[in-house]
């Protein structure tokens, strides 16, 4: 069935899924601020700002009119940066109808409250909610996306029904779409990875090998864990496309803003300068300023998160930062996954199953 699927966002990620959308042959109306962006998309089906050198599906209209774009969706997709989507939702908010899929594909939390962005979707609708939300996450650079190169990403909601329509509106056979239950642990994994990135992005341009990538990504994920499960998340949510998976390729790839932002501090740039050249919202920046407080108060352990806010925020230089996380105290490399899971690890995580009361 074609759909109409409001698009909120038309940076890179928010037009790749547009595309996805498109070639689903969905009626697919892309919301963006400006009117010379959205003349462009529409006359030359580019979007050279953002995903320069592709073309767009011609299906895709792209407007600056947010409730023509919404009017008569029955999905409404957000994808834009952290710091916009409080804004973005309040002007949303009468055009949410009792019907309304949301859905999001943004990766991040909010500095000062530690919100997740469900959680402040869900504050700036005051009350007033759709038939779900849904989150869309996983291993997936835009540019990827838009060649139709194969992708993996999975959907996230407290309702199965809503997770498996999201499911059908955007799989095809280039773009697969798993379902998974655990929403907390989706978003998690999905906006910490950032703050991995950055610090492999950060040794790779000091000169680091292999060995240290290694190291950063393993212990950042052990990382990530232990704030997901101390938050709620499923420790097997980790372990799939919205942990590890997310993890590698934001980590590896050159597409990667992060990546590109902590290689550009790994050689000597200070923030503001890397912030400016890369003229694109660098996500782990902001979330690793958020989840440094947020550690504090749940009083987790995260010595990466803390050696690189030390980095970003208090001036340390990247080799120092470094040399601090080499000489923490001797540790056991399982241990703290053990005390976390706990005894009853597994009847907790078999008892949270989808049951057809969940569909109401």
């Amino acid at each position: 069935m074609t759909e109409k699927v409001a698009v909120i966002g038309a940076g890179s990620w928010g037009t790749a899924l547009a595309a996805v959308l498109a070639d689903n042959h969905h009626n697919v109306h892309l919301w963006t601020r400006r009117e010379d962006h959205a003349e462009e998309i529409n006359q030359y089906n580019t979007n050279n700002q953002y995903l320069s050198g592709f073309t767009l599906p011609a299906s895709i209209q792209a407007s600056t009119d947010m409730e023509e774009c919404t009017k008569n969706a029955g999905y409404i997709l957000v994808v834009v940066p952290t710091k916009a989507v409080r804004e973005v939702m309040r002007d949303l908010r009468s055009m949410v109808q009792e019907e309304t899929i949301l859905i999001h594909a943004s990766k991040g939390i909010e500095p000062g409250t530690s919100k997740r962005i469900s959680e402040m979707m869900e504050e700036e609708l005051n009350g007033k909610q759709g038939k779900a939300t849904v989150v869309l996450s996983g291993p997936s650079h835009a540019e990827e996306v838009c060649e139709r190169q194969p992708t993996t990403v999975t959907v996230s909601s407290h309702v199965k029904a809503a997770a498996e329509e999201v499911q059908g509106l955007f799989m095809n056979r280039h773009f697969r779409v798993y379902t998974n239950q655990d929403l907390i642990g989706v978003e998690i994994g999905g906006a910490l990875k950032n703050i991995i990135a950055l610090g492999i992005g950060l040794t790779d341009g000091i000169g680091y090998g292999d060995n240290a990538k290694a190291a950063l990504m393993t212990r950042g994920l052990a990382e990530i864990a232990r704030l997901g499960i101390k938050l709620g998340a499923n420790p097997l949510t980790f372990t799939g496309l919205s942990g590890l998976g997310d993890l590698i390729v934001t980590c590896f790839s050159q597409h990667s803003r992060n990546w590109r932002a902590g290689y550009k501090l790994g050689c000597g740039n200070d923030l503001d300068s890397v912030l400016e050249e890369m003229g694109m919202v660098v996500e782990g920046v902001r979330t690793t300023k958020a989840v440094y407080g947020l550690a504090h108060v749940m009083e987790v352990e995260m010595p990466i998160t803390a050696a690189l806010y030390d980095v970003l925020f208090d001036g340390k230089k990247p080799e120092d930062a470094v040399l601090q996380l080499m000489g923490r105290v001797r540790k056991h490399e399982v241990e703290n996954m053990s005390l976390l899971l706990g005894p009853d690890f597994q009847t907790k995580w078999q008892e949270m199953v989808w049951s057809p009361d969940d569909n109401e």
